[in-house]
């Protein structure tokens, strides 16, 4: 059975999750603790590598509160990082491979062998995967996570990969954070980019299941209708 995914993000009322420049800073300091609050109860985290390119996360549960009722959760405890990464161009010095957690990058056959071979001398808690031809395919992806007993995975990519997982049916949940403020720009990056769907009538339908304001933004929660 493949992971659970949850698609989460923040973004502008106007639908926007950056500007043309890339600048994300979107939502406030209270949704933030939710994202690593739900980090930390999921199995792995999923970018692409655009998003590692140009933000260098961390993709840990450095900003985690513990809730008081639940001392189950410990700081130490972070999610497996997975990188879709189709020419294996995360760089040596990023941020998603250091010591703090493992890492699954998952690449084509269009990685360079060197590129592939450099990322896996990086250290014991990074393993590199080949999951299609030409580009990542996100249905092997799944399947491999699967067998690594992945249950839960919180998706945090980009457009494009928001784009391409629901349009590969993987996508089971979508929590946004909606800020109140417009940003505009024909450029700026939305929720789901990619090709799109020609049609309203084929456009992937939600239904929502939770709301509530949180600080000064505010969380929706939907169900993925398959």
């Amino acid at each position: 059975m493949k992971p659970h995914v949850i698609l989460n993000s923040a973004m502008t009322l106007d639908g926007k999750i950056a500007t043309r420049n890339g600048s994300s800073e979107i939502s406030g300091p209270e949704d933030l603790l939710r994202v690593h609050q739900l980090r930390r109860k999921l199995d792995a985290i999923m970018v692409g590598v655009n998003t590692v390119l140009e933000d260098d996360p961390r993709l840990t549960v450095h900003k985690f509160q513990p809730d008081e009722s639940d001392s189950s959760l410990r700081e130490s405890d972070n999610p497996l990082r997975v990188v879709t990464d189709s020419k294996a161009r995360t760089p040596l010095n990023s941020r998603v491979l250091n010591q703090e957690a493992g890492t699954l990058i998952a690449v084509s056959q269009e990685a360079p062998g060197e590129r592939v071979k450099a990322l896996r001398d990086k250290g014991e808690n990074i393993d590199v995967i080949l999951a299609g031809e030409t580009r990542v395919d996100l249905t092997i992806l799944m399947d491999e996570l699967a067998q690594r007993k992945v249950r839960s995975l919180l998706l945090e990519g980009g457009s494009t990969l928001n784009f391409s997982m629901l349009q590969s049916g993987l996508v089971d949940e979508v929590r946004v954070c909606i800020a109140p403020m417009i940003a505009g720009g024909v450029d700026a990056k939305t929720l789901a980019g990619g090709e799109g769907v020609d049609y309203m009538k084929e456009a992937f339908k939600l239904e929502l299941k939770k709301s509530y304001k949180l600080g000064k933004d505010f969380i929706l929660e939907y169900e993925v209708l398959k």
